[in-house]
């Protein structure tokens, strides 16, 4: 799932490249996001992952960091959505802000992708 997870941001990155070209980075950025999603799904499929985000006070502490900074990463989603589709149908003012929110959303996605590592515990064999 790491690897998937890699594969969000590698995409992303290359998103975030192609901004002039407005369709292109439309589609890149909507397929990172879904694919993003999709990956959260098939998480809790395999891990129940939230039940285990329920028990947060017997948690360890990088596993509730992770959690956190991945739900939110997911609210800033929304806003992005909401903002490029307001950009989109012709609002240019609203172009800082969805750039700079863009920023933080990236920011909040790679520290997920390095959280994952630090919140994964291995299994006892």
């Amino acid at each position: 799932m790491q690897i998937q997870s890699f594969l969000i941001v590698a995409l992303m990155v290359w998103g975030i490249t192609q901004h002039r070209q407005r369709l292109r980075h439309v589609r890149i950025m909507a397929s990172a996001m879904i694919w993003d999603v999709i990956l959260i799904l098939q998480i809790e499929l395999s891990r129940g992952a939230i039940l285990k985000a329920s028990q947060a006070p017997t948690n360890p502490l990088m596993l509730n960091i992770h959690v956190s900074i991945a739900v939110t990463t997911v609210l800033f989603y929304i806003a992005m959505v909401l903002t490029g589709r307001r950009l989109l149908r012709g609002e240019t003012a609203l172009y800082n802000r969805h750039r700079k929110l863009g920023y933080a959303t990236f920011a909040l996605r790679v520290l997920t992708f390095a959280t994952s590592f630090l919140a994964v515990a291995p299994k006892d064999t």
